[in-house]
């Protein structure tokens, strides 16, 4: 390990990477499921994958939809979205046929429930601002 006092310079996070077997299927899911908007979707040079990155309007951070043979999928990712209204997106998300957990409410918490995309990657909805 360095002991150089050169500081690092990370200041934000730009994606956080997801492990899908199938981009189409998955940008389907965040685009026309979960209302993300597509930001990035290029074929990467020399492969036959694409680098799809996906985000909620008005999120800086994006979703990476990475096609990688060598990641496990159907993984709890630890990724927490935000909504105004746990129950209406609760709702529409089930009319949907998302494999979707039950609203959670402890006291003190905010409202929120766990789903999962079509490869099983865990994801939490937390009501908050």
């Amino acid at each position: 390990m360095s002991t150089t006092n050169t500081p690092v310079q990370i200041d934000n996070i730009r994606a956080v990477g997801v492990p899908v077997t199938d981009q189409d299927r998955s940008l389907d899911f965040f685009v026309d499921t979960l209302g993300f908007e597509k930001r990035i979707d290029v074929l990467m040079p020399g492969l036959t994958v694409r680098w799809i990155e996906v985000a909620p309007h008005a999120s800086p951070v994006t979703i990476a939809l990475v096609a990688d043979v060598t990641l496990p999928v159907g993984i709890e990712t630890g990724i927490r979205f935000v909504t105004r209204d746990a129950d209406a997106d609760h709702a529409g998300l089930l009319a949907r046929g998302v494999d979707i957990d039950d609203v959670i409410r402890w006291p003190g918490v905010p409202a929120m429930f766990a789903f999962r995309d079509p490869d099983g990657n865990g994801f939490e909805l937390i009501e908050g601002e």
